[in-house]
C-alpha cells in the first residue's frame, strides 16, 4: 500500500509530465479534497498508508487534471478575497488579478451611503458579491448582469451561500435597460456610482491554454482585436452613470492603453491604466462626464 508521500510524489511527477503548471500544488489540493484534510495534516502523515477506496477517486481527478481540466472545476470552489466561491463550467474561472481589481475599486470608490454598484458580465459573481459584502456598512445597491443564464444561476448560488444582498439580471450589456423585453425582469432605471466589468477580451483565433478552453467561449472572445464588447460597453454605459461615476475594467495585458484611449474619446475623464502586481497594465479606469441639469433633473442630489 502506498504512503501519503509516495502518492504525492508520483502524482506530482505525472502532472509535470503532462505539462501542468504548479503540479505539486495541484496534487496537494486534490489529495486534501479527497481525504477531507488540510495541508498540515498531509505533511504530518507522510508515512501513513492510503487505502484503495481513497486512491480510486484520486486517480480519476488526477487523470482529469492531467488532461487540462482546471483545478477549480475539480474542487468545485476557489478562494477569492478570503471567501470560498463555487466554480464550475458555467462561468469564467476567477483569476488572481481580478482580486487586485476589486481591491483597487474598494480604495477608489466613493464612500457614500446607498452607493449603487454594477458588476457587468458578472460570471460567477465574485466581483459584485465581494463588493456587496465589503461595502455592507454603506448599504450598497449592487446590481449584477450577464448574458448567460447559466452564469447568473452560479452567481445566485454564491450570493446565497455567502449571504450577499444583490440583484441579478440577464442582459446583453445594457440591452435589458435600453430595449426591455415584455415579461422579462427589468433592472432599475437609476444611475450607478461604481461600475466594474470583466468582459470578453480575447481576440478571435488566439490560442488559449488547455485550462482556459474549459471556460465558456462567450466569456472569452471579443472579436478580431478582442475589444468589440468593451467598445460597446463603454458607449452604452454612459447614460447609466452618475456624474463622475467610477468605471473600471479588466482587459488583456496589452490592451489597457488602447481601452484608456477609447474611454477618453467617449468623454470619460481622468483616465488611467492601473497595473497588476506583475506590472501589466490591465486595469483601465476613468470617471463619467459630469451631468448637466438637463441630464440630471435632481442636479446631483442622489
Amino acid at each position: 500500500m502506498k504512503t501519503v508521500q509516495e502518492v504525492l510524489s508520483s502524482g506530482t511527477a505525472y502532472l509535470e509530465s503532462r505539462g501542468v503548471d504548479a503540479a505539486r500544488h495541484s496534487m496537494q489540493s486534490l489529495m486534501v479534497h479527497v481525504l477531507g484534510c488540510n495541508k498540515t495534516w498531509l505533511y504530518l502523515h507522510f508515512d501513513d498508508p492510503l487505502p484503495e477506496d481513497k486512491l480510486v477517486p484520486l486517480r480519476e481527478l488526477l487523470r482529469r487534471r492531467g488532461q487540462g481540466e482546471p483545478l477549480q472545476h475539480l474542487l468545485g470552489s476557489t478562494e477569492f478575497y478570503r471567501r470560498e466561491f463555487r466554480t464550475d463550467a458555467r462561468a469564467l474561472i476567477p483569476r488572481p488579478e481580478t482580486e487586485e481589481l476589486v481591491e483597487m475599486a474598494l480604495q477608489m470608490a466613493p464612500r457614500q451611503e446607498g452607493i449603487r454598484v454594477l458588476d457587468m458580465g458578472c460570471g460567477s459573481g465574485i466581483i459584485g458579491i465581494t463588493l456587496a459584502l465589503e461595502l455592507m456598512p454603506l448599504n450598497p445597491e449592487v446590481v449584477m448582469a450577464d448574458i448567460s443564464e447559466a452564469a447568473l444561476s452560479l452567481t445566485l448560488e454564491n450570493a446565497t451561500s455567502l449571504g450577499a444582498k444583490v440583484r441579478t439580471y440577464r442582459s446583453d450589456l445594457f440591452a435589458a435597460w435600453d430595449t426591455p423585453v415584455e415579461g422579462a425582469l427589468q433592472p432599475p432605471a437609476t444611475r450607478f456610482h461604481l461600475v466594474l466589468a470583466n468582459l470578453p477580451y480575447v481576440p478571435e483565433g488566439e490560442v488559449v491554454s488547455a485550462e482556459v478552453q474549459h471556460d465558456p467561449a462567450t466569456a472569452l472572445y471579443g472579436g478580431p482585436d478582442g475589444l468589440d464588447v468593451v467598445r460597446r460597453f463603454l458607449r452604452e454605459a454612459l447614460p447609466h452613470l452618475e456624474s463622475k461615476a467610477l468605471v473600471m475594467l479588466e482587459v488583456g495585458h496589452d490592451q489597457g492603453h488602447e481601452v484608456c484611449r477609447l474611454m477618453e474619446q467617449l468623454g470619460y475623464t481622468s483616465c488611467q491604466v492601473l497595473t497588476d502586481m506583475s506590472g501589466k497594465a490591465r486595469f483601465p479606469a476613468g470617471y463619467a462626464p459630469e451631468l448637466t441639469e438637463e441630464e440630471d433633473p435632481t442636479d446631483g442630489g442622489h
